[in-house]
């Protein structure tokens, strides 16, 4: 296995007396994407902060390259770069100005800068704006300019932070393709994303965190299959047994069950499915595999978070 870009051991941070961040474990090796999720105050943004090197851990040791970070931050930075959902771009200055003028901060400097920025223009679908203001951008065009110019010093590791929030279906998936093409070129990616169907789809990996703490951790559908098993089934408001089904399902040990704007949610073993089918075969319902939608839901409930 390629040994890890990034890794963090123990991460931990607290503020007065809440631990915001609780022993974190992570890593991420090049060409993959690691999806970094978890409900609103689980700790992301604490342990981003960290990584990028904005605030210090008070303990736990993170490691670029395979040296420590603390002892390297001049090389480590080097080898970091950061994407946000905020429009940080300088709006005095052209597109390809942009990507030059955030190139002149680091150090050794970027080599043959300017044949860089032309291949990142052109990589992004920025060369007709090249001498343009970002004015003239839509919104699915800054964002590829704001990811086009965190990796113009060609970093190892990409920190890409909500990067389709508030993007058309269009620009998200033109988003994706550029993040695939960054993967296959070898750049360790961690992701945060709301968009679970987004974070199922790009994540090689998937790291959930829950009060600071590791809630869950692998391969997507690997996760998926050892927290809900082999179904989901999805019970109509307008089915009349729906209660029963539930109560039903409850005295058979059904630890999930959810109700999302009326409809009953269920993650069923095959066993359970083919014995609710003869209890209930008059019922309507709907069966379909589980994904990572259902996964977060159950994992907030497990949790002690109202769905």
């Amino acid at each position: 296995m390629t040994t890890a870009i990034l890794e963090a051991r123990d991460l931990t941070k607290s503020y007065g007396d809440r631990v915001v961040v609780d022993h974190l474990d992570l890593s991420c090796r090049p060409g993959t994407v690691l999806g970094l999720l978890g409900p609103n105050g689980a700790g992301k943004t604490t342990t981003l902060r960290m990584l990028y090197g904005f605030v210090p851990p008070d303990e736990g040791t993170i490691y670029y390259g395979g040296k420590r970070f603390s002892e390297n931050r001049a090389e480590a930075k080097r080898m970091i770069g950061v994407s946000t959902q905020d429009d940080s771009l300088d709006y005095d200055f052209t597109v390809a100005q942009n990507l030059l003028i955030y190139a002149s901060y680091f150090r050794p400097r970027v080599e043959n800068l300017e044949g860089r920025v032309s291949e990142l223009l052109e990589r992004f679908d920025l060369t007709p704006y090249a001498d343009e203001s970002p004015h003239v951008l839509s919104g699915g065009y800054v964002r590829r300019l704001l990811i086009a110019r965190s990796i113009v010093h060609r970093p190892s590791v990409l920190f890409l932070d909500e990067p389709t929030t508030g993007l058309d279906p269009s620009a998200r998936l033109d988003v994706w393709e550029l993040i695939d093409g960054m993967r296959a070129d070898g750049l360790g990616i961690v992701l945060t994303t709301h968009y679970m169907d987004e974070a199922e789809r790009l994540s090689d990996e998937l790291l959930v965190i829950h009060e600071g703490r590791n809630v869950v951790h692998g391969e997507p559908h690997r996760v998926i299959d050892s927290v809900l098993g082999d179904h989901v089934i999805i019970v109509p408001r307008a089915e009349p047994a729906r209660e029963e089904i539930a109560a039903w399902l409850q005295d058979r040990g059904a630890e999930q069950v959810a109700t999302v704007l009326g409809e009953l949610r269920v993650p069923v073993s095959k066993e359970d499915l083919a014995a609710l089918t003869a209890r209930f075969g008059d019922a309507t319902w709907q069966v379909r595999p589980p994904n990572l939608d259902d996964l977060f839901i159950a994992l907030a409930r497990r949790n002690g978070r109202p769905t």
